[in-house]
Parts: C-alpha cells; sequence; structure tokens
C-alpha cells in the first residue's frame, strides 16, 4: 500500500505489545516505501514512530514538526507535557 492509516492501532496493548507493533509498521513503511498516519494517545509510540508530527488540542492544530521540534513547542507542553491538563479525564496527544 502507499497509504496506510492507522488510527490508535496500540489502545489496550501491553509495553511488550506496542514494542512489537512499532517494529511491524517501521518494517512495513521500509519495506513497501508507505506513507504511515497514525493516530494515537501514546506519546511514546508517537515520538518513536514519526518522522513529522501534527498535535491537535481540542480539535485545533497547535503544532506541526519533527519530533524534537514539537516535543520543544510550548504550546504542546502547556496543552500536554508540562502543566496539568485542562481535560476531566487527562488524555494527552
Amino acid at each position: 500500500p502507499r497509504l496506510l492509516l492507522l488510527d490508535e492501532p496500540m489502545a489496550g496493548m501491553t509495553a511488550g505489545e506496542k514494542s512489537e507493533m512499532a517494529a511491524y509498521v517501521r518494517a512495513a513503511r521500509d519495506r513497501f516505501a508507505t506513507t504511515v498516519v497514525l493516530i494515537e494517545h501514546d506519546v511514546g509510540v508517537v515520538m518513536g514512530l514519526s518522522d513529522r508530527i501534527a498535535v491537535l488540542d481540542y480539535g485545533r492544530k497547535i503544532a506541526d514538526g519533527t519530533p524534537d521540534e514539537v516535543r520543544n513547542d510550548q504550546r504542546v507542553i502547556d496543552a500536554y507535557l508540562g502543566v496539568a491538563s485542562d481535560n476531566e479525564d487527562g488524555a494527552g496527544i
């Protein structure tokens, strides 16, 4: 496939299962030169798999860039990483 869409593929998985799934996604991406669009709330998974990341806050894009750029973006830090969440459930990226 030229495009692989994954919507929360690691929800409910253990750390070991997430690691295996991440390896599978990487292998598929590399073997088939496939673009992967990943929607995921596990920040570690997102940072580990992605070349580029778009971060949404309440449906509005607040940042877009490489993992390092996003990790250091003050808007992302304020919304998800550095301060208490305004979300009742504490949901993150």
